[in-house]
Formats: structure tokens, sequence, C-alpha cells
């Protein structure tokens, strides 16, 4: 799968699950996912020197969160990095891919 099909795949599912919450009768719990969102996109805490929502500045910042499903988190499938290590989200903030 293409590195844009995958970002699309990402951005489309979490637009999704923020616009489907208004009509969820059945509160779901969310947690905070660090390091899965596009730069951008992200919901809060993007590190110091940056505001909230949408302050973050590079893809799959790894300070800056996005709320997720309960227990999604770490099997959200990210593209690996230009080294070949794979990228994963995580419940804590993560020292990769920061901005410079």
């Amino acid at each position: 799968m293409s590195k844009s099909v995958k970002t699309l795949a990402i951005a489309s599912a979490i637009a999704a699950a923020v616009a489907g919450t208004a009509t969820i009768t059945h509160a779901s719990t969310k947690e905070k996912c660090f390091g899965v969102s596009m730069a951008g996109q992200n919901d809060c805490a993007a590190g110091p020197g940056t505001t909230c929502a949408g302050s973050s500045t590079v893809d799959y910042q790894g300070n800056a969160w996005t709320l997720v499903d309960e227990g999604t988190c770490m099997s959200i499938e990210l593209p690996a990095m230009d080294d070949g290590t794979m990228r994963k989200g995580s419940l804590e903030a993560l020292e990769r891919d920061l901005p410079a």
C-alpha cells in the first residue's frame, strides 16, 4: 500500500471517528494516542512552544496526540520511518519525528 493511500486512510479514519462521536448513542471510551496524527491534525499537546489542537508541524510527531478508541492506539498501522523502523502509536509521548 502506498504512503499516500495509508495517509489518506488514517486521516479518513480519524475524521470519521471525530465526526461520528456526535451521533453515537453509547459513550465510547477514548484514549490519547501519541505519534499517529498528520501535521496540523493533532487534538492537543504538540510539545514545547506550541498551542494546542492543530499545532503539530510534523507527520506522526511523537509528542502530539490524537484521541482514538480505547485499546486501538498500539494497533494503528503507520508507515515505516526512513531507516525502516516501524512506527507505532503510543500511550506516552515519543522522542521520534519531532520538529527540528
